[in-house]
């Protein structure tokens, strides 16, 4: 996990690395030095443990996006799908502003660098199937369970569903 002064900026899954977070931080945060400060993680750590428990429906912390306009509008759609409700990669793009760029969305939706707290293991293929989830698919479906959504159709490959 990574937190700057405007809020939370990256959410980690338990097999990516260190080094892939400096490289992420290089890329993005140019100049920064990373640094464990347990005092600033606390509470975004709390509330990420409330909403894993089912405590947690919404959370109250800032994010800091980093990414291109594009990114930042799909990622900002993403923020407006409810609590244990879904959307399609389609319905995102439109919302995003290019009803067109449907893979372009699922793309930025991959590049989600706060996933939960951006939830993008909520948006699934037009025809229910659960796709491209960096997290794994396993873990999406699992957050959508803990969201109490159920109707899924089949599952896709991680990344791409042909």
């Amino acid at each position: 996990m990574a937190v700057t002064e405007k809020g939370i900026c990256r959410i980690t899954w338990p097999h990516e690395t260190f080094e892939s977070l400096e490289n992420w931080a290089a890329a993005k945060l140019p100049g920064t030095i990373l640094e464990w400060n347990d005092r600033e993680t606390a509470p975004y750590i709390q509330q990420l443990m409330e909403y894993e428990s089912g405590e947690r429906r919404i959370f109250d912390f800032s994010v800091d996006l980093h990414g291109t306009a594009f990114q930042k509008s799909v990622w900002m759609a993403l923020l407006n799908i409810p609590y244990g409700e879904t959307a399609t990669y389609a319905q995102i793009a439109a919302s995003a502003g290019n009803k067109k760029a449907v893979r372009a969305a699922g793309t930025a939706n991959g590049a989600n660098p706060v996933p939960i707290a951006v939830p993008c293991h909520r948006v699934i293929g037009s025809n229910k199937t659960l796709t491209g989830f960096r997290g794994g698919l396993e873990m999406k479906e699992r957050l959508l369970r803990l969201e109490d959504y159920h109707d899924f159709s089949k599952k896709g490959h991680a990344r791409f569903h042909f």
